[in-house]
């Protein structure tokens, strides 16, 4: 059990790097906009080409690691995240910022589906659970660490020294993967399914391009929509064409895994109505409420708290309540704690909000390690890499979604209250219907078979 609590460390600041990277980039925007001379909102471009590239490379991931070596391809992962980092840090142009986040993109999709695979390939059923608690940790800790501290970075030191984070976490992380993970043995997957990588690659590119400008300016009012529709339409042509190949790009036959299936479709309605939560309680503490970024940043950190306080606590309620019921009933809880920001006013002790919050943060953290674990509880072994491939992909498109989502919601409810600036009022409706979101999620896990990876919790 320890050494899969220490690969699972080692692999998880990894994970942190790149998480708490993306949540700090986005508090650093305006003042690389100054610096650069560019406009704001063209900014945002740094953050959607480092998106799109992370997600477009993902599914090929699983066959790179059988190619070449799951470990070798995370070294070089973390070392192209850490030098590519550094070249953000020293851009001088939106040209060299985008590039560079594009090499960053590339990175992280090695990173974290082969980071999962080395992790899970190495360990017993018995260990998942733990192994993977310590492993979600990151997840829930980049998107709350990452605003104050981009915020607290950039005030005193210039945007750059945001990037300036990643280089000695790479380091770190390079290391420690060299000195204590063990290899696995390569295999040979045969010749790469070029088409299949190519729709997928297209449908996810012109999918996730939609969903991050719509709305946002960044490009001609139609275009956005044009790419949703063209996404969608290779998203299809990819799907059949996967289904009919023997080794596609994405193993869609997965799919015929209860576990995986749940936690993979479900668990998507479940991280969009969840992944409004980091975007959400910022804008509304700042422009709600007046409260100054700093100030909001350590409030939003009681989500964190409650993660940390959920880590000891999953292994027993797992093993007590089993996985169906945990994502059930847990899933109710969570969904609560994403519409109490509903009632959040600047009357609301800061005391009582922040319990509020913790107690969110607490429910969002069981049902995350829960979905990340059932997941690949039931999976045979020779299917982990073609798991944590598809898996991976089906994790980015339903936070990009959550934030569409979140502001198309403000964006509504101040139109119909007919005023221009946004106020606390508008974000009632956003947080009630994130919730709602969530709480979708609940009915869907019912369908589960109640021994649902039973092996990996322990109930029987």
């Amino acid at each position: 059990m320890a050494d899969a609590r220490l690969t699972a460390v080692i692999v998880a600041s990894a994970l942190f790097m790149q998480n708490l990277d993306s949540a700090a980039v986005v508090t650093a925007l305006p003042s690389m906009a100054r610096e650069l001379n560019e406009d704001p909102a063209r900014l945002g471009v740094a953050i959607t080409s480092y998106l799109v590239a992370l997600t477009v490379f993902i599914p090929v991931s699983g066959y790179v690691a059988d190619r070449f070596g799951a470990k070798r391809v995370f070294l070089i992962a973390i070392a192209l995240f850490g030098l590519s980092s550094t070249a953000c840090g020293l851009s001088n142009s939106l040209g060299e910022m985008v590039a560079a986040r594009v090499l960053q993109g590339m990175a992280g999709a090695m990173m974290v589906p082969v980071g999962r695979l080395l992790l899970l390939s190495g360990i017993r059923k018995d260990e998942m659970l733990t192994a993977m608690t310590w492993l979600t940790m990151p997840a829930m800790l980049g998107p709350i660490l990452g605003p104050p501290l981009g915020g607290i970075l950039t005030d005193l030191f210039g945007w750059r020294s945001v990037f300036w984070i990643n280089p000695p976490v790479a380091l770190f992380g390079f290391i420690m993967v060299a000195w204590k993970i063990t290899p696995l043995p390569r295999t040979d997957p045969g010749p790469p399914d070029l088409r299949g990588l190519a729709l997928v690659g297209g449908a996810l590119a012109c999918a996730m391009a939609g969903i991050e400008t719509v709305g946002r300016g960044f490009l001609p009012d139609h275009l956005p929509g044009v790419l949703l529709v063209f996404g969608l339409a290779l998203g299809f042509a990819a799907w059949r064409h996967c289904r009919r190949v023997e080794k596609p790009a994405l193993d869609l036959s997965l799919m015929r895994h209860a576990s995986f299936r749940h936690a993979t479709l479900a668990g998507s309605l479940f991280r969009a109505g969840a992944g409004s939560v980091p975007f959400l309680v910022p804008m509304l503490l700042q422009i709600g409420f007046g409260w100054g970024a700093t100030e909001a940043g350590f409030v939003a950190f009681a989500t964190a708290i409650g993660a940390f306080a959920m880590k000891p606590l999953t292994r027993p309620i797992l093993r007590r309540f089993g996985f169906r019921n945990v994502l059930i009933g847990n899933g109710v809880l969570a969904a609560a704690g994403v519409a109490i920001g509903a009632a959040f006013t600047p009357g609301w002790p800061i005391a009582l909000m922040f319990v509020a919050l913790a107690l969110g943060g607490l429910f969002r953290s069981l049902q995350f390690t829960a979905l990340n674990t059932l997941a690949f509880a039931d999976l045979p072994r020779e299917k982990l890499s073609a798991g944590t491939s598809l898996y991976g992909t089906a994790q980015q498109l339903p936070p990009a979604l959550g934030i569409v989502l979140a502001t198309a919601s403000l964006e509504i409810s101040r139109h119909m209250a007919g005023h221009e600036a946004l106020l606390p009022s508008d974000f009632t409706a956003a947080f009630l219907i994130a919730g709602l979101v969530v709480l979708a999620s609940s009915p869907i896990f019912a369908l589960l078979p109640k021994d649902a990876g039973a092996e990996v919790s322990g109930k029987r």
